[in-house]
């Protein structure tokens, strides 16, 4: 089994920052890529950051500057750096990833997510 765990939400004010992380544990065989996404209260979840195996990256046009996503290939661990937050940004963040496992099994996996909550 393969299991996503991110922390690091909270409440901040607009202009502060905070940095997520999310672990991938189990039977994992190799990560292409992992990403985050955010879902607000009445919207569709959308991509925010990606970084792929070669460690490219891509983000949301809204967040560019803002955040930064990385990568710890070696923890299976995954960041996002994000400053001046706006109130915009508020949302449910949800970690993603893109693996094989030891089974040779290709899937796409999920955690739990977590809440970030900016106030004007």
């Amino acid at each position: 089994q393969v299991q996503l765990v991110e922390s690091g939400g909270g409440l901040v004010q607009a202009g502060g920052s905070l940095r997520l992380f999310c672990a991938a544990s189990g039977s994992i065989l190799r990560i292409n890529d992992m990403g985050w996404y955010r879902q607000a209260p009445g919207k569709q979840r959308e991509l925010v950051a990606r970084i792929f195996g070669g460690s490219s990256t891509n983000y949301l046009n809204s967040v560019k500057g803002r955040f930064t996503i990385s990568r710890d290939s070696a923890k299976n661990t995954v960041y996002l750096q994000m400053n001046s937050l706006k109130p915009e940004d508020t949302a449910v963040y949800y970690c993603n990833a893109d693996l094989i496992d030891y089974d040779g099994i290709r899937g796409d996996y999920w955690g739990q997510g977590t809440q970030v909550t900016v106030s004007s």
